[in-house]
């Protein structure tokens, strides 16, 4: 064996070893070092990725002129779920350090008076795809998770919210029906994972769901991952057709989708996290873990697959959950919302 290999192996051991010490917990302490994360970025407005079709001169703008709301995390759609991640964490965690922060930073992006200029941005012209629909679905989320606490400000920057959910939702509904085929991918546009998220917010996505998965069978997991993937195109569509399906007709139909189910899935090898393209694999072992966990609770417990899926899902998570603060802005404007999305699912 030679020096370099020597040297990797030495590295992937003590990777290893460190994993095995995370806590797959969301607890009040890791609740505020996953806020810290979002509050780094959400004021942020520099560097930033607009998804913006410009119509004339007058729309060379800034994203805070552009997105009051939303314009930090690098991106639209990372910013939205970077305010989810905050309202979930603050109503799980009320007593958080970070709470009066994470209120005082709802409480000026989540103003109606930003929120209608958000409003006002998507009744533009050449608007129609803006966000679509990896970007509304996670509005829904934030929408879903406001509307689901009775604390007096979230009831609040609910009902600020609601005018975009309602323009969203809609968009939703007419687009929905002229999307012959879904989007497998493993990034962004991804079909399921867009559906999983909306069905928060509106249980009717079921139909839809069972017209484009209920039939696939051999799922192409063996393909996986993609070197750019942060979603599992087989896994996120097995844990939505597990929200959608009763427990004996999901049985049946992962038997006929992805049979042998997790064999012999391991993480992927994340080797470059300052590139923004290869940290996706971060996220892509936090969205497997998640997806893991859920098919295994969907099974349930009498299923010989069950704990061979929940093994799999950990050995997923502490893949890549010490490494959500590297220091690099590519993982850490986005990261903590699936590592946080997968802790609570658990």
């Amino acid at each position: 064996m030679g020096w370099a290999r020597q040297a990797l192996v030495g590295l992937m051991v003590i990777a290893a070893a460190q994993a095995q010490e995370v806590e797959l917990s969301l607890t009040d302490a890791a609740a505020d070092r996953f806020a810290a994360l979002a509050l780094k970025c959400v004021r942020q407005e520099y560097p930033n990725k607009l998804d913006h079709v410009m119509n004339g001169a007058g729309e060379v703008r800034s994203p805070k002129d552009l997105h009051p709301a939303f314009y930090g995390c690098f991106d639209w759609h990372s910013s939205v779920h970077g305010h989810w991640m905050l309202v979930k964490l603050l109503k799980e965690h009320p007593a958080m350090a970070r709470a009066a922060e994470i209120r005082a930073v709802l409480e000026e992006n989540l103003s109606p008076e930003r929120l209608a200029q958000e409003v006002a941005y998507l009744g533009q012209g050449n608007r129609r795809s803006f966000e679509r629909t990896y970007g509304w679905a996670w509005l829904l989320k934030l929408a879903a998770e406001l509307r689901a606490w009775d604390d007096p400000s979230a009831v609040r920057w609910a009902a600020a919210l609601q005018p975009l959910a309602d323009d969203l939702a809609a968009r939703f509904q007419a687009f929905l029906p002229k999307q012959t085929y879904p989007i497998r991918t493993g990034v962004h546009p991804n079909t399921a994972f867009s559906l999983d998220l909306a069905l928060d917010y509106a249980r009717t996505v079921k139909d839809r769901a069972r017209a484009w998965f209920g039939r696939d069978r051999r799922g192409p997991l063996a393909w996986e991952p993609g070197g750019e993937d942060f979603l599992s195109p087989c896994l996120e569509e097995a844990a939505l057709m597990a929200r959608v399906l009763s427990r004996p007709a999901f049985r049946r139909w992962l038997d006929g989708f992805l049979p042998g189910l997790p064999g012999d899935l391991i993480p992927a090898v994340v080797s470059d996290r300052t590139d923004p393209k290869i940290v996706h694999l971060d996220g892509l072992n936090l969205s497997r873990a998640r997806t893991l966990h859920r098919i295994a609770t969907a099974l349930g417990q009498g299923d010989p697959r069950s704990t061979r899926l929940d093994r799999a899902a950990n050995r997923h998570a502490r893949a890549s959950l010490p490494y959500l603060a590297s220091g690099g802005y590519e993982g850490e404007h986005w990261l903590a919302t699936f590592a946080v999305r997968m802790l609570a699912e658990r």
